[in-house]
Order: C-alpha cells, then sequence, then structure tokens
C-alpha cells in the first residue's frame, strides 16, 4: 500500500529591479526558489491530504529538481498597485482525498477571493456538486518603488533529474 500524498500550500511575496527579481524573491519565500517548477492542472488525487505550511515547511530536494505544483503569480510594478495571488482546494464528500484546486490572480485581495470562490463552486457544479471548500491560501504585497510579486504554490512532488531522464 503506497503512502497518502501530502499537498503543500505556501505563499511567498517579494520584492526586486526587475519583475523577474521579485518573482524569484516570492518564490524563495514560498520555499520553492531552487526547484524548475512543473504546472499542473487543478486535479488533486485520491487520497491526497492538502496542508497550508510555511516556505521553510514547503517540500525539500535538491537544486534544480522539477517540482509538480499548482501555483497562482502576480506582479505589480507601478508604485500604488497591488499584486495578489490565491489558491483554493475543495475536496470530496466522500472522504476519498480527491479534489480540485483552483488559482487566481488579481490587483486586490477581493477580487482574488470572490474568483476563488467562483471557480470552485463552478468546478463542483460541473462535477455533480459532489466537491467541498477545504481551505485556501491568498498573498499580496504593494508596489512602493521597485517591482514586487506574490505567489502561492500547491506543491504535489518532486523529482531530481536522474529520476525523471532514466540515466544511469
Amino acid at each position: 500500500m503506497t503512502s497518502a500524498l501530502t499537498i503543500r500550500v505556501s505563499a511567498g511575496t517579494g520584492t526586486g529591479r526587475t519583475t523577474l527579481a521579485a518573482f524569484d524573491a516570492a518564490l524563495l519565500a514560498a520555499g520553492v526558489g531552487d526547484f524548475n517548477l512543473v504546472r499542473l492542472s487543478s486535479v488533486v488525487p485520491p487520497g491526497s491530504r492538502v496542508e497550508a505550511v510555511t516556505g521553510r515547511d514547503q517540500i525539500v530536494g535538491e537544486h534544480g529538481d522539477a517540482l509538480y505544483c499548482v501555483y497562482a503569480e502576480a506582479h505589480a510594478s507601478l508604485p500604488g498597485h497591488e499584486a495578489w495571488a490565491g489558491v483554493a482546494w475543495s475536496q470530496h464528500e466522500d472522504g476519498s482525498g480527491a479534489g480540485l484546486f483552483v488559482e487566481h490572480e488579481g490587483p486586490s485581495h477581493e477580487q482574488v477571493a470572490t474568483d476563488l470562490t467562483h471557480s470552485l463552486e463552478d468546478l463542483s457544479a460541473s462535477r455533480g456538486g459532489v466537491f467541498r471548500p477545504a481551505g485556501r491560501s491568498i498573498t499580496g504585497i504593494t508596489c512602493d518603488t521597485l517591482p514586487v510579486s506574490a505567489v502561492v504554490v500547491a506543491s504535489f512532488s518532486r523529482s531530481g533529474w536522474q529520476e525523471t531522464s532514466g540515466a544511469r
């Protein structure tokens, strides 16, 4: 019997001289800055457990490993503008651990929160209404002078390049 999949959700914000540098700082704050992100869609496998963690409690791996994840990223580069990112999840009412993720970005906490709620409701409705909201993580930052970025990352698993390339 295989062990249950634990999906870790963390958030981070960052500032940098460029939007890319701000994104990197946000990824580092979320605990995933040294991974190559492989973006997944929004389906949580049965037997999964989703938990919100800090960046230091994210998946551990080697520099450059592939990280299979769902994530939201937002950027702002004009003073006074905001960057908000959020991920929310639902799980099947049967307790199987199967579920759904949704991710949104926007210029305000309110917009991201509303979009997350509406998306979860619609994804559940299209599947017979059997998925119930189980959690969410939203983070944001306001641009002062330098570009900023906000990220929320739901990490499923990681693999090293030796593992994925078939090299011996």
